[in-house]
């Protein structure tokens, strides 16, 4: 919706007791005022009657809210998604419809609760996909003061939600997991425990160590194709076709190309080998 219908900052008070009784000395809206305020602003987009709209509900966001604080979120930041989601469905009410816009909202104010906190409960993504939405705040629920589920457990609950059983068992999995921090402190009371920071940082991964074995990988190749080309062209061919050739050739395949022995070929090949290694280990 327009900025101008942002919520005013008076209202971001210290805690959710004293918040709550700001927004409850609002007045509520009669059915008539708000199906006034909802026509004025469907057909003549006036924005102040979409602001008392959004403030006249306030109340019933953190209500919402209030039911989403045992996800170790900011319960402020919680009911401020709730307040886009009032915002967005304000935007989409239709007043013609016969329901109060606390009923159509709730949908939109849950949704937003909803995405905000599946992006910043956990670092690593809980639910992604459309069954796992909806698994992460009904199976939560449902094993509330309860341990692991039991067989029956996740069949009734796969049933009565229509996902596969799989799906219950992996996201309990995800739901009873927590975040570690990558640096905490050891506890000296557990000799067994270690912080990410102790094992997985990976040494090989320097990116100044990299890049010099690139460059001196590069070098080496680069002395080994000019050594390579210093040889006469029979030692070339020997070379390549015993070793840098798809289908390699064997000591007799090349004798027989150049008319000599196969004990002849690998003298030679010894040889070309040994000036390579020369050229290469003089210069390096």
């Amino acid at each position: 919706m327009d900025n101008t219908l942002a919520l005013p900052t008076n209202l971001s008070v210290g805690t959710f007791d004293s918040y709550m009784n700001t927004v409850s000395q609002i007045p509520k809206l009669t059915p008539e005022q708000e199906y006034d305020l909802a026509v004025q602003y469907r057909d003549f987009g006036d924005l102040e009657a979409a602001r008392k709209l959004v403030m006249s509900n306030l109340r019933f966001v953190a209500y919402v809210a209030r039911g989403y604080s045992g996800y170790g979120l900011p319960l402020a930041d919680v009911m401020q998604e709730g307040n886009v989601g009032l915002m967005k469905a304000v935007k989409r009410f239709d007043p013609e419809v016969g329901v109060r816009l606390v009923s159509f909202a709730v949908h939109w104010i849950k949704a937003e609760i909803h995405e905000y906190v599946i992006k910043n409960c956990r670092i690593v993504k809980v639910a992604t996909t459309k069954a796992q939405r909806k698994l992460f705040f009904n199976l939560r629920k449902s094993k509330s003061g309860l341990g692991w589920l039991s067989k029956d457990d996740a069949e009734a609950i796969a049933k009565n939600l229509d996902v596969d059983i799989k799906i219950v068992y992996e996201m309990e999995k995800r739901l009873d997991g927590r975040d570690m921090a990558f640096d905490m402190p050891v506890n000296d009371t557990n000799d067994d425990f270690s912080a990410p920071v102790n094992y997985l940082e990976q040494h090989a991964a320097d990116p100044a160590l990299l890049l010099e074995n690139a460059d001196w990988k590069g070098h080496k190749e680069n002395l080994l194709s000019e050594a390579l080309s210093d040889l006469d062209e029979r030692s070339q061919d020997i070379l390549k076709s015993r070793w840098l050739s798809d289908k390699k050739a064997t000591l007799h395949d090349l004798a027989a190309r150049y008319n000599v022995s196969a004990e002849r070929i690998r003298q030679l090949e010894k040889n070309a080998m040994k000036k390579l290694k020369v050229a290469v280990t003089f210069e390096a």
